[in-house]
Formats: structure tokens, sequence, C-alpha cells
């Protein structure tokens, strides 16, 4: 199974405290966050779309929402041309500063993409349908439109740390889980003609516990949350969902599971 680190944790989490009181996130730390420990934690996600894909020196890539580039970055180590859109000014900021091409929005170029990804629709807006309607349009005919997700799961250790991302008002459209927002359903919705789709382990690994909370707080999911109940009470009660996954060494494992679906445009 692919992992996101190269050894597996192990041991019970049951002599590990609870922070009392996470730190509160300084402006642009989030952005950092996610660069700095969750990126990293996708990263069998994007090489097995490319391992699929092919992608290559005759590719021509478009990463949608791609946070700081991480995925175009590993493939233009392929030979792919790549470019990129993100919204948020901060994670636009560090995607730069790789080295890569990513706009704010769609500019005024009409080239199309032998390949997009749009590995986060919910990112995109209220309405992933739309997001992935517009996506579709920048993909040349025959080319290749890439959603992915989490893959559903059982009742266990990420529902229960996902669960906290509900609380004030249900499920939103940034929920991860929601199957609204699955790539299938999306594929569906917007009556694209399958080509291929897969499963594969991202397990989400942290050095530590304090590690694990800035990590998921800058995945976004949260958000809606924190906005109802404060960023702190969040912050508190997504540790302690985690401290069952505390191992010996003070490391965090959450398993989980991502899926991709390959779309063709006619």
């Amino acid at each position: 199974m692919a992992s996101a680190h190269g050894t597996a944790l192990s041991g019970s989490p049951d002599t590990f405290p609870v922070p009392a009181d996470p730190p509160r996130p300084g402006p642009g730390s989030r952005a950092r966050d996610w660069a700095e420990i969750q990126e990293r934690t996708l990263v069998p996600l994007y090489e097995a779309v490319h391992e699929r894909l092919a992608v290559g020196p005759a590719t021509r890539l478009l990463g949608l929402g791609c946070r700081s580039g991480l995925a175009l970055l590993l493939a233009a180590a392929r030979g792919a041309r790549v470019t990129g859109q993100e919204a948020d000014p901060q994670l636009r900021e560090l995607a730069r500063a790789r080295g890569l091409a990513v706009a704010a929005g769609p500019g005024t170029t009409r080239t199309a993409h032998a390949v997009v990804t749009l590995f986060e629709p919910q990112r995109l807006g209220p309405d992933p349908d739309r997001a992935v309607r517009a996506a579709l349009r920048q993909v040349r005919p025959g080319g290749v439109l890439v959603l992915a997700g989490l893959a559903a799961a059982e009742d266990g250790p990420v529902q229960a740390v996902l669960r906290v991302a509900r609380h004030g008002g249900g499920r939103r459209p940034a929920d991860p889980l929601d199957p609204a927002g699955a790539p299938g359903a999306l594929a569906a919705a917007a009556g694209l003609r399958t080509l291929g789709r897969g499963r594969v382990d991202c397990p989400f690994g942290y050095p530590d516990l304090a590690g694990a909370v800035r990590g998921l707080l800058a995945t976004g999911w949260f958000d809606a949350a924190a906005g109802y109940a404060g960023e702190r009470p969040v912050a508190k009660e997504l540790a302690e969902a985690l401290h069952p996954l505390a191992r010996p060494d003070g490391s965090v494992w959450l398993p989980v599971t991502a899926e991709y679906l390959l779309a063709v445009r006619a």
C-alpha cells in the first residue's frame, strides 16, 4: 500500500495527553501548514493519477484549485508542461515561489489541456457540479478530466475526526465525505463518460498531535465549524478526536483512502 511516510506506526496511545489549549494560527500560517504538513499526505494520490495517465513530456496539464502546487511539481518532474489556478492568494504565492505558473483564475488564453485535475471540487465554490462543468471546458477533445476526493469510510477514526467539521449546521459543501461531492456523483451529474477509476491509500501521518491538528485545520474542512463555535474549541475537539490515534513515539496516523475518477471529453 502506498504511504505518505516510509514506515508504519504502531503502539498504544493511552499515555498521551490531549493539548488543553491549541495555539491560534497567525496570518498566513494555514497556507504554510498546508504546504509543510498536509500536502505531502496526498502524494500517493497524485502519483497514482500521473502513473495511470502516463503523464510525461507530451502532456499539457492544468491543476484547478492546485493549492501550493505539489501535484504540479510532481507532474513537471515527469516532463509535463504544467499550469495551475488557485484562488487563495497565500497558497498561490507559495506555488509561485516553487517556480510554478499559477493564476488566480481563468485567464484570457483559450489553450485546452490534455489533462485537467480537480482534486478538490468542493474548494471551488458552493456548487461542485458547476465547477466540474467549468473544468471540462478547459479539457481538449479526447483529453481527460480527473476528479478526486476522500473515499467513503465506515464509522471509525476517519469519520470521528471529520465529524468535528459538521458541528454547527450539519454538512457543508466543503465536507470531504459528502456523497454529493464524490467523484462518481459529480461525474454522473455532469453526464461525463468514465474512462477509469481507482482507490489509493493516503494515510495522514504526522510527527505529533499538534502537527496533526495544524495539518487538518489547513485543509479548510473545519472552517464552517470554526466560524460557528470558534477556532480554539474546534482545534481542541479535533485534538481529542485524534488522541486515540497517537503512537508511543508521539506521532499520529489517520488511515485515509482517496478515490479518483478519469472522465474523457468527447
